[in-house]
């Protein structure tokens, strides 16, 4: 009997090679990127796992990519793009594309993915979110608008899935060690890890194996597992 099939999006970042490495082993793993094609092929050499370039702005992008997943039952909707500027200095465009990428196209492509998990009457869905879907973040209001709304999303789909035998959860990552926050100060840092009482920032790994948890336990759905530090905002 073959392996079953993950698919994986925003691969090639620390949180998603993380997810990549987490799961090569049991899954045989698909997974997105977009610019990072030289990080995409050293972990399909280390780890077996097929990148495909997508952009999830695009929806042909995401309706070839559900095509080719084909009999999926892992999906982990980790791509994202974040933004720093103040929300009356962000344009239209910025706007629809924030929204597209970190929302709507995770929609798009769960919802042409779970097709066939509701066929086969089982499957799993994680969606990445942020502690900033939470308690929302001055400066990246666009982000934290769509993030609440992955929240929101799991929160609903589950309810809708749950009958077809398909569980839906959610993780909200604090602040975690990623180049995503490398236009952090290091002052920044610091007031950020002031509101964390662990007292310092999460690794990749510390998502990877709360999206393991999910993914193994069979009665947990709904759910919005903040792995976070026990950030206060």
């Amino acid at each position: 009997m073959g392996k079953r099939t993950a698919l994986i999006t925003g691969g090639t970042g620390a949180i998603g090679s993380a997810l990549v490495r987490e799961f090569s082993a049991d899954y045989d793993v698909i997974f997105t990127y977009v610019r990072d094609s030289g990080s995409a092929e050293m972990l399909k050499a280390k780890y077996g796992a097929e990148p495909v370039r997508c952009d999830l702005t695009i929806p042909e992008d995401i309706y070839a990519l559900a095509g080719m997943a084909g009999d999926c039952s892992l999906l982990i909707n980790n791509a994202g793009i974040a933004q720093i500027k103040l929300f009356t200095d962000v344009t239209d465009e910025e706007l629809d594309r924030m929204i597209s990428a970190d929302l709507t196209g995770t929609m798009r492509l769960t919802r042409e993915v779970c097709r066939q998990m509701i066929r086969a009457h089982e499957g799993c869905i994680i969606n990445i979110s942020s502690v900033w879907g939470v308690y929302g973040a001055s400066c990246e209001v666009a982000y934290s608008a769509a993030k609440a709304g992955l929240i929101g999303f799991t929160k609903a789909l589950a309810k809708e899935l749950g009958p077809s035998g398909i569980r839906v959860n959610c993780i909200a990552p604090g602040v975690i060690e990623s180049p995503m926050n490398g236009h952090l100060s290091e002052e920044e840092m610091h007031e950020l890890i002031d509101c964390t009482p662990l007292m310092r920032i999460g690794k990749p790994e510390d998502v990877s194996r709360a999206a393991r948890f999910l993914e193994s336990s069979s009665f947990a759905t709904a759910q919005v597992l903040g792995i976070d530090g026990g950030f206060t905002g």
